[in-house]
């Protein structure tokens, strides 16, 4: 166990989950996962400057500790190509982050019963967190991201931490949307979420991860729990 992961469990809190999203690199993969990330997301979208390829994905699992959680980030596919990709690679988890009905998460929940499921909500309103409420008995996890009209994800763009006061699911969420090690302190003083999700903000370029960001970010959250 890492000495990030040392100090926040031993705070009354639960462990903080911690995501870093769009890995591409082996090396990179490899060095996050030893700093304390407790999962590692990999964009299985094609259109993304972040996309990784089953082969590549392969390769950057096979030198990770067991221990780490891997999401594949899927959108608008089909449940077919998600099984695929997951039986490819050996992922432990998929995040859906396109416009997934409920209706199409307890269909992949069937096919991948042993598999985690985050539904990602991109938050225009606060009538999607009403919205997130047909979604609690069919996913493991929500994922609350900001909203952007053409893009998914990854943006950068910060979510409006005022509206997501209010919000408390019967299940784990996680808080995305344009977090950077300057910002989470700030944000984990608003806000309660079960984790963390950060891609653009711990990066040099898209899919070319900043090391020096990522040692930032834990050294916060290391202060901030301790």
């Amino acid at each position: 166990m890492s000495a990030v992961n040392q100090t926040l469990n031993s705070t009354s809190r639960p462990s903080m989950r911690i995501k870093i999203c769009g890995i591409t690199r082996p090396d990179q993969g490899c060095a996050i996962a030893q700093m304390g990330a407790t999962m590692l997301g990999f964009i299985c979208v094609r259109c993304s400057p972040r996309y990784a390829t089953s082969e590549q994905i392969r390769r950057i699992l096979e030198n990770l500790p067991n221990s780490i959680q891997t999401i594949g980030v899927f959108a608008n596919v089909s449940v077919e190509e998600i099984y695929q990709t997951v039986r490819e690679t050996g992922l432990t988890g998929v995040q859906l982050h396109g416009d997934e009905s409920p209706d199409f998460c307890d269909r992949l929940r069937q096919i991948l019963p042993d598999t985690e499921l985050i539904k990602a909500l991109r938050v225009k309103s606060p009538a999607t967190l009403i919205q997130a409420q047909d979604y609690f008995n069919y996913i493991d996890s929500l994922l609350l991201d900001a909203y952007h009209p053409q893009q998914l994800g990854g943006t950068g763009q910060r979510l409006d931490w005022q509206i997501l006061k209010p919000f408390s699911p019967p299940c784990s969420w996680f808080l995305a949307g344009g977090l950077t090690p300057d910002n989470i302190g700030e944000a984990l003083q608003q806000l309660q979420p079960d984790g963390i999700d950060l891609s653009s903000g711990v990066e040099r370029s898209a899919g070319d991860k900043d090391l020096a960001k990522v040692s930032q970010l834990f050294q916060v959250l290391t202060d901030f729990y301790s």
